[in-house]
């Protein structure tokens, strides 16, 4: 990708919150559709999606995101819901990396469309991606997506090492009582696959966040580093909220995020965009600020870049996940992933 900047598009001041924290990493929801209801996302039934009309245009998110980028923004992460529903995505993927200043694209996704579509998103720009995966049983996977989802997910993942994707992270939400047993078994077939494996605590997001039987990572992370004999990973891997372990030789990874066992909220460097247009500051708070009314009225770069200074000055100091639990009724996939 490009690193330098035309003169009609050089670098702005970086963005730094009142917290002194530099927001250097973008997530991006580009639909909230979803054909998946995972237990701890998206509840059974649910069709208040937001009308196709108030999505961001393609155009709309080129001039967000290059406006992030001229901010020290170089990290952008699609997100959904599921990011693959949205028609004609590799033709975004393929105007954004060209966009001075941003440095990585990769892409969460359930993988149930993937096998269609990972040549031409590796084609056009997307480097690494994460796969929801929270069980190797199929009938486990089954009960936690809805859907007989297993057999696509499964040739998603191939599709994508075939594909040049690197690395591939499986994000697995573990829960009591439902996968919980299957951790040393995922841990292992991550290790021969290859891919980076990540342990993460369910959130309180909406009323199926908070019915996720949520479960501690820190006892499962000592239990893996004895198992395996992990040691902290040397390497930063993707700017996230991970802790990394690796093997002694390098070639097994995990990850654990605990959002609600052990905050990384101080170190926080990312923002959330919906497919609506509205910045989401915190997971677990309420601030936000709408940018689509702005840019359907004509607001110049510059002052869509006041715009986004503005609402960065909104991003609160940490979530209340622990205080309030039920302060957030929205859910994940609502937010962006």
């Amino acid at each position: 990708m490009q690193t330098s900047y035309p003169p009609s598009a050089s670098p702005s001041p970086a963005l730094i919150d009142r917290f002194g924290r530099k927001v250097s990493y973008l997530r991006l929801s580009v639909t909230d559709r979803c054909d998946l209801r995972c237990s701890y996302c998206l509840p059974k039934g649910f069709s208040g999606f937001e009308e196709p009309e108030n999505w961001l245009r393609f155009d709309e998110i080129e001039r967000v995101v290059a406006a992030f980028a001229r901010m020290g923004v170089s990290r952008l992460r699609m997100t959904g819901g599921e990011p693959l529903l949205r028609r004609h995505l590799p033709k975004l993927v393929s105007s954004l990396s060209g966009l001075p200043g941003l440095k990585d694209i990769s892409l969460s996704t359930n993988a149930t469309q993937l096998h269609k579509h990972a040549v031409a998103l590796r084609s056009a720009g997307v480097s690494r991606i994460n796969v929801s995966l929270d069980s190797l049983d199929k009938a486990c996977m089954e009960k936690i997506t809805g859907r007989d989802s297993f057999a696509s997910i499964m040739a998603g993942l191939q599709a994508g090492k075939q594909a040049g994707f690197d690395p591939i992270k499986l994000n697995m939400v573990v829960m009591r009582g439902v996968n919980d047993h299957e951790i040393m078994r995922m841990a292992q077939y991550c290790f021969e696959e290859g891919f980076i494996l990540r342990l993460i605590e369910a959130m309180p997001m909406g009323e199926t966040g908070r019915n996720s039987q949520y479960l501690d990572v820190g006892p499962i992370r000592e239990q893996l580093v004895r198992q395996f004999n992990l040691k902290p990973a040397a390497a930063e891997l993707g700017g996230g909220p991970a802790r990394y372990w690796s093997t002694q030789d390098g070639k097994g990874t995990i990850g654990f995020i605990s959002p609600i066992s052990q905050h990384f909220c101080a170190t926080c460097n990312r923002v959330r965009l919906s497919v609506d247009g509205t910045l989401y500051m915190c997971l677990g708070q309420e601030e936000k600020f709408e940018l689509r009314p702005l840019l359907r009225a004509g607001i110049s770069d510059t002052e869509l870049e006041s715009a986004i200074r503005a609402a960065i000055e909104l991003k609160p100091e940490r979530h209340e996940f622990n205080d309030n639990p039920y302060k957030i009724i929205r859910f994940m996939a609502q937010t962006g992933g």
